[in-house]
């Protein structure tokens, strides 16, 4: 079964237990929270203590997205703010067979990022290792970014892998999903959607949820 994370990215941080909840009246079934540190990418987001905020808002899982340099420093302070899944870039790892092997010692689901520029055969040797592999279809650093169309054919490839390796990870996909790009994504392989404009920027948290979720089934 598919699965809808919006991005609390484009919440109203604000009144943020509400912007949750009126995605989970719209059918959620994680939510995703982008972690930015104004190095790895070009935006400062926030950290654990709004991680945190979001794990008394919600029983649905968190999905955290490290898009940060060093990351293993701080997937320990993710994992006690009530990370689910903890997702780190293959570009921003030395190591990453470790970091991987760290996240799941600490009982978390390890994810691995891809940026539109890295080719899915960089992940060949830790696909049995992943969880999920997030593929990026937007370069990251802000929300609102037209969709790149060439991430369709790396969740093919990813998908191709996940057979070939006889592995068992999520594919996701991030970055402009909206209602038109959300069923090619699937047709090619998704399991997780990552929306954030879409769906905090609309008239109708619920609504807008509720109808991408239909699109996904």
């Amino acid at each position: 079964m598919a699965i809808l994370a919006p991005s609390i990215l484009s919440a109203d941080l604000s009144n943020l237990s509400q912007q949750i909840r009126m995605a989970e009246i719209g059918g959620a079934d994680w939510i995703h929270c982008d972690i930015m540190d104004g190095h790895f990418v070009p935006n400062l987001t926030f950290g654990p203590i709004l991680v945190k905020a979001a794990r008394t808002s919600t029983k649905l899982p968190l999905d955290v997205h490290l898009m940060i340099e060093n990351p293993d420093k701080y997937i320990g302070d993710f994992s006690k703010a009530g990370a689910d899944t903890i997702t780190v870039h293959q570009e921003a790892v030395v190591h990453l067979d470790r970091t991987l092997h760290m996240i799941k010692e600490l009982g978390v689901k390890a994810g691995v990022a891809i940026n539109p520029s890295t080719p899915v055969s960089t992940l060949e040797e830790v696909a049995e290792i992943a969880d999920l592999i997030l593929v990026m279809s937007v370069n990251p650093g802000f929300g609102g970014q037209r969709f790149i169309q060439n991430s369709l054919k790396k969740v093919r490839e990813a998908a191709q892998l996940r057979k070939r390796s006889g592995a068992k990870f999520l594919i996701e996909i991030d970055g402009g999903i909206d209602n038109k790009t959300a069923e090619p994504a699937l047709e090619a392989g998704c399991d997780v959607f990552v929306t954030g404009t879409a769906v905090f920027k609309s008239d109708n948290i619920s609504a807008s949820c509720a109808e991408l979720k239909n699109i996904i089934k």
